[in-house]
């Protein structure tokens, strides 16, 4: 089973949220239905902006409390990285080879 890190953002780009989740998609839609759990009730529905897929939940735990402790310019340059126009992901994410998935977000790999 997959374990993901992700970042959700509203519109405007104000605010940057980090979850780790073992079901993506699910995340995704709560954070839709309880727009105001983690956004000001002015804000836009949530988009999914960035996500890691890892094997184990400690392997994402561990980069989960290593990106919460970002800055917001590193976590605004995580996401230029994988995602440029800052598109919303939350599609569902396919496999596409080693390391990457269509919806743009990254695959760590470990040995």
């Amino acid at each position: 089973m997959s374990n993901y890190i992700y970042i959700l953002t509203d519109t405007n780009r104000n605010c940057l949220h980090v979850g780790m989740t073992d079901d993506l998609q699910q995340a995704a839609a709560t954070h839709r239905q309880f727009n105001g759990l983690f956004f000001d009730g002015h804000s836009i529905t949530p988009r999914l902006v960035y996500y890691e897929t890892f094997p184990s939940s400690a392997d994402a735990l561990r980069r989960f409390n290593e990106v919460s402790r970002y800055t917001r310019m590193q976590k605004e340059r995580l996401i230029r990285r994988r995602n440029p126009n800052w598109l919303n992901l939350g599609i569902r994410p396919v496999s596409t080879g080693f390391g990457f998935t269509r919806a743009g977000g990254y695959s760590r790999q470990y040995a």
